[in-house]
């Protein structure tokens, strides 16, 4: 058995800016980061390298797990806001979080992140634009890296941490005790390690797993969202005038219907749609590129619904995976259908699809969405597809594509300190695995701030 002061149990935002900021401090604590997926040179998705047309379901996903984690492989998008991607202002305050994700940003721009704009809504026309057709734009400022360039950051960043902070991949932590006043982990290779201060930052992928730690620990959690929507693609020339200004536009509108909220999310102009895994349920992303050579004729973003239970039901993540399933159980994947189709109450066939003058970037699995996204999210996907279509005219047309389901799965939210740290002396929950971030932004400044109180601790 091997013993170390802090081990940090996956290589997602959190847990690299966590693992980089303890070795940029000198920390002297002894540390090891510990995930389920490969280093980042081995994580090859078979879709992308073209051995297959769809997802064969590996286990685990390159594209969600490994150095990296999910923000690996999407198109390294970091939104600098407390306006949303989480709740980390409500534990360290509005003024520290952000100066955080400041950070984070210089950070990035250290290791070659500078080329790429950093935009901002602040004082954009689309705002008024927005307002003026009922729909609300969020303030916020966006540096995009692009999958291309994000991956190249990462390489940096990890040659920069590993000499001084122990790393092993393809580990599945299997079980978590107490021992002698710190924690025991044990792996699917039956390895077991000792540490003083264990950072749970397995990310979203991981959330049961934290749920899992937390539940054995007597640790509270509060039952958190799900969205559930779906990706939608159509010519970048539609969105043009608003990607090439802020280029991440996160739009929120109150529905008349059923006064839900809808709202835009992970916009990727010129880019593309791919297939993730997540426990075994195939769901729908999005990424593009920096490289323009790589860039597709399409832009490509989510609509989604939050959905929220309480009494007697309270897994929003169970009801978020039943739809997935059942779009699985159909599509054999993921579900595509032209705009027109599912307003004309009829199913997207393949012969359909060759008429279409939106060609997917994705293959999927022409059929009807109807059959598998309750009635009220479909309903207010629709009104909010008529409401965009006001100020980026084209959206609601025939050929807009809409591929299902998108899923954002959320832990229920672990109760945490200032410090992020448990109740449970020496447990931190961090990044999206916690339920308290919800983007790349968020989740990187969490790590960042958990190593610093243990910098303190150690020394450096």
């Amino acid at each position: 058995m091997k013993d170390y002061d802090v081990i940090i149990v996956g290589a997602g935002a959190s847990g690299v800016y966590a693992s980089y900021e303890l070795n940029k401090l000198k920390c002297r604590a002894r540390v090891l980061l510990i995930d389920r997926g490969m280093r980042l040179e081995k994580r090859i998705c078979p879709i992308k390298s073209g051995a297959t047309p769809v997802c064969v379901k590996c286990d685990p996903c390159h594209i969600m797990n490994g150095y990296g984690g999910a923000g690996t492989l999407s198109d390294g998008k970091y939104n600098i806001t407390t306006k949303f991607g989480g709740d980390l202002h409500s534990h360290v305050g509005p003024g520290e979080a952000m100066r955080l994700m400041e950070y984070v940003d210089e950070v990035l721009c250290g290791f070659g992140g500078a080329e790429a704009r950093l935009y901002s809504t602040a004082e954009s026309d689309l705002k008024t634009v927005a307002l003026q057709n009922n729909l609300h734009l969020l303030d916020a400022k966006v540096r995009h890296l692009g999958t291309d360039r994000n991956m190249r950051i990462l390489e940096r960043i990890f040659d920069y941490t590993k000499d001084g902070v122990e790393m092993l991949f393809e580990r599945t932590v299997t079980d978590v005790t107490r021992a002698d006043g710190g924690f025991e982990i044990e792996t699917d290779r039956g390895e077991s390690f000792r540490c003083k201060d264990l950072l749970l930052a397995s990310g979203r992928s991981g959330s049961k797993w934290v749920s899992g730690v937390c539940r054995k620990f007597g640790v509270a959690m509060k039952s958190n969202r799900v969205d559930i929507g779906v990706r939608v693609e159509l010519p970048a020339e539609i969105f043009k005038h608003i990607t090439d200004e802020v280029y991440e536009s996160k739009i929120v509108y109150k529905t008349d219907k059923y006064n839900d909220m809808v709202r835009t999310f992970c916009m990727n102009p010129c880019g593309e749609v791919v297939a993730e895994n997540t426990n075994g349920i195939v769901t729908v992303n999005g990424h593009s590129y920096a490289d323009p050579r790589l860039h597709t004729p399409n832009t490509n973003f989510a609509l989604l619904v939050s959905n929220k239970f309480t009494e007697p039901f309270k897994n929003s993540n169970e009801y978020g995976e039943s739809i997935a399933r059942l779009s699985n159980m159909l599509g054999g994947g993921v579900l595509l259908q032209r705009f027109g189709d599912l307003i004309k109450g009829r199913r997207s066939s393949a012969k359909r699809m060759e008429k279409s003058f939106t060609v997917p970037t994705l293959k999927a699995t022409p059929g009807d969405l109807s059959l598998v996204i309750p009635k009220r999210q479909l309903d207010n996907i629709i009104e909010m597809i008529y409401a965009l279509d006001k100020i980026a005219p084209g959206t609601a047309n025939e050929d807009t594509l809409l591929y299902g389901v998108e899923v954002k799965f959320y832990n229920s939210e672990v109760e945490v300190d200032g410090n992020l740290e448990t109740a449970v002396k020496g447990l931190y929950a961090i990044g999206d695995g916690s339920g308290v971030t919800h983007s790349l932004s968020q989740a990187s400044a969490s790590g960042v701030w958990v190593a610093r109180r243990l910098a303190e601790k150690y020394g450096a």
